[in-house]
């Protein structure tokens, strides 16, 4: 590790820490859960025999999978009290853990209702199931989201995903809209603890009524007044690295997005065949008035042709999204560690961020050194310190354990961490960080990942 800069900005005095909505949401919802529970109890007698057991567990299945359904689809609604207060990997890591118990409360209840229904009848599984498919009221439509759930479900898994594009996985996931729509009747119709009661029924329409005008408010009605309000076009695109290039995004009045150093948005560039695809890019700078910049590293298709585009196209944008911002600082002192094209939205908060920073940047060599000529610079400017970790001359990776990070950064417990890179990256390094005495609460990562 190379020091640059050695003098230090003084200190300011850290903000009161913001008190995150997470534990008040969480306990929100599973009240929620147990209030579907308890619609369950208070409608349900005596359960006699096996069939009734099995019909019973079905029942509650379903109702947990309805419910269930609509937490999702509000969940990934980007509001933005979640987005910038909890976390959009945060609020994402919930949406992909509640989708795995969604999908086994769905088959559970398929398996269960079916079971229970053919043992009271006494006949086969598979007489039972045409049965209800084809002669119960809404069955055919609940079959049909059924079937999309479960596609949605089996495109989510890991190595499922990896083998398929973004893409796919996208458009897939919007059926999701369509599923639910095709089994809400079904819920109302053959709902034992739904039908004939109009409380519950009207608390059921309220969840999914509320769950669809967020997604309506703030993934269409919002995006539409940023972007006609707004008018976003590509500037310029210069490259910065091997690989690594940014984009200038102008249009009027960006100031008033409120866009803050380390947030990001979902950029569309309507252009270059790049249209189909929504993808979050970090803001690399602090937002201007009249333009904002993005930087990005050629991974994928979508990445590398955004290195073509031209001066004049169209942007859609949405958000912006993310709390990896200075809301999270809680001690006067702050070391930001970067990775790669992780450095785009610690470069900005090196700009901005109060207080002593000093910025640890992580790469194989000095020509992958994005933005590192504005880096030195911003240091010169606010007396901050940066710091390289690059490879030997034989290719050896530099120690980034508890040992050489207190060696670089000695009073390291003191001071707040932000971290951005690859996900590997980022836990080997939280890992490190935890061992050198940094308090969980002081480690701020923000990841694209789910």
């Amino acid at each position: 590790m190379t020091t640059v800069q050695e003098r230090r900005q003084a200190s300011l005095a850290p903000p009161a820490p913001r008190r995150s909505p997470a534990g008040p949401l969480l306990a929100l919802l599973w009240a929620g859960a147990a209030g579907v529970l308890a619609l369950w109890w208070a409608d349900t007698g005596s359960v006699v025999g096996a069939a009734g057991w099995l019909t019973g567990a079905g029942r509650i299945a379903g109702l947990l999978c309805g419910y269930a359904c609509a937490v999702l689809v509000a969940l990934m609604a980007r509001v933005p009290m979640l987005e910038r207060r909890i976390g959009s990997d945060r609020v994402a890591r919930w949406h992909a853990m509640a989708g795995r118990f969604t999908i086994c409360l769905l088959v559970a209840h398929v398996v269960l209702i079916l079971t229970g229904y053919a043992a009271q009848d006494r006949r086969s599984f598979v007489h039972e199931t045409l049965t209800v498919v084809l002669d119960y009221p809404e069955m055919l439509k609940a079959t049909a989201g059924t079937v999309i759930l479960l596609a949605v479900g089996v495109t989510s898994v890991r190595a499922v995903r990896r083998r398929t594009g973004y893409e796919f996985w996208y458009y897939v996931h919007l059926l999701t809209y369509a599923a639910l729509f095709l089994v809400f009747g079904h819920q109302l119709a053959l709902g034992e603890n739904l039908d004939g009661r109009p409380v519950a029924t009207a608390a059921w329409y309220a969840l999914y009524l509320g769950a669809a005008a967020l997604v309506v408010w703030f993934r269409v009605l919002a995006p539409v007044r940023l972007n006609l309000r707004h008018r976003l076009r590509v500037e310029s695109v210069q490259r910065e690295a091997p690989g690594v290039y940014s984009v200038v995004v102008g249009g009027r009045r960006l100031d008033e997005l409120g866009a803050r150093p380390g947030q990001f948005f979902r950029w569309r560039f309507l252009g270059e065949g790049l249209g189909w695809t929504s993808t979050p890019y970090s803001l690399s700078a602090p937002a201007r008035p009249e333009r904002m910049r993005i930087t990005v590293k050629a991974l994928g298709g979508h990445s590398a042709a955004v290195a073509l585009l031209r001066p004049g196209t169209r942007v859609w944008a949405e958000g912006p999204y993310g709390a990896l911002t200075a809301d999270r600082r809680t001690a006067h002192k702050s070391l930001l560690i970067a990775a790669g094209v992780g450095v785009t939205p610690l470069r900005a908060l090196f700009e901005t961020l109060p207080g002593e920073v000093t910025l640890l940047y992580r790469a194989r060599a000095s020509a992958d050194l994005a933005l590192g000529g504005e880096l030195e610079a911003i240091a010169r400017w606010r007396g901050a310190k940066v710091l390289y970790a690059l490879n030997g001359p034989q290719g050896l990776r530099p120690s980034m354990n508890a040992e050489s990070l207190r060696g670089a950064v000695p009073d390291l417990a003191a001071h707040d961490v932000y971290l951005c890179g690859p996900h590997g990256f980022a836990q080997d390094l939280y890992k490190a960080l935890r061992a050198a005495g940094v308090p969980d609460r002081r480690i701020h990562h923000e990841s694209f990942e789910l």
